[in-house]
């Protein structure tokens, strides 16, 4: 069993090569769901395994992915694809203000004949990666969680994760208020009757998986509440902790381009990839 722990400081090496890459241009696409959604999806990278990500509640593929840098770096050694979720970005909404569908992932891979691919999402999008790994874990190359991770079950593991969080420092001035704005802007944005994706129960036996998993939180977003039980039952997990991050700033655009979580994604994929 091997799990790893890597806390990142504010301090990081600038990439680079992946800053420079984010210039390269994305190719847009689409498709039509078993349901009848168009999906808008975007591609990048000409060479090698697939990599999937899956955005967050509210954001899109464009702005969470590429203007942040991270698909253009990945698009590197990679084939990257980032579809807008249903009711988000410029795919369909049939309901205005609800969340992603996991399948829709699992069509899209389809349409593009991707049999196996790192899978990786952020905050809903990481809910929708936990759907995957149920639905058709071999499928997936590597597993990655950003913002999001997979919860204890069990009432006294979840009060002991969450004691964990509780003794951490807490997030201040604009880094509180911005997620105050955040919290909302979801309560007033999601319709009563769509809640978040990690609201659904999910059946998944981690222990029986042999799927490399990364997870990626600020120190700031109840980071040991969403890994403790990866910690306990995946068989490879490596856990990073961005210090002094919120569930926003964790992922950001322009001169907060998350160097850190470039890093520590690229590292992962790279050293668990099929060649």
């Amino acid at each position: 069993m091997q799990r790893y722990f890597v806390a990142l400081g504010v301090a990081a090496v600038v990439l680079g090569h992946a800053l420079a890459a984010s210039a390269q241009p994305a190719t847009e696409g689409t498709f039509t769901t078993s349901d009848g959604v168009k999906i808008r999806y975007l591609t990048a990278g000409s060479s090698g395994s697939w990599v999937v990500l899956i955005h967050g509640y509210t954001d899109n593929a464009r702005r969470m992915w590429f203007d942040t840098g991270i698909a253009p770096a990945l698009a590197r050694n990679h084939r990257v694809v980032a579809l807008d979720n249903r009711n988000h970005g410029q795919s369909d909404k049939p309901q205005p203000g609800g969340t992603g569908r996991a399948e829709d992932v699992v069509e899209l891979m389809n349409h593009l004949r991707i049999d196996v691919a790192h899978i990786h999402g952020y905050s809903m999008g990481g809910g929708m990666t936990a759907r995957l790994l149920a639905m058709i874990p071999q499928r997936f190359i590597t597993a990655g969680f950003g913002g999001s991770g997979i919860q204890e079950t069990d009432a006294a593991l979840r009060a002991q994760a969450a004691a964990l969080d509780e003794a951490l420092p807490k997030a201040q001035g604009e880094d509180a208020a911005g997620m105050e704005r955040f919290r909302s802007r979801v309560a007033t944005t999601r319709p009563a009757n769509a809640p978040p994706v990690s609201a659904t129960p999910l059946t998944l036996d981690l222990k029986s998986l042999s799927i490399p998993i990364l997870a990626v939180n600020g120190s700031f977003d109840n980071p040991h509440a969403k890994t403790q039980r990866l910690w306990r039952e995946a068989r490879i997990f490596q856990n990073v902790i961005l210090e002094g991050k919120t569930h926003l700033t964790a992922i950001a655009t322009g001169e907060r381009t998350p160097k850190l979580y470039i890093e520590s994604m690229t590292k992962f994929i790279d050293a668990y990839d099929r060649r």
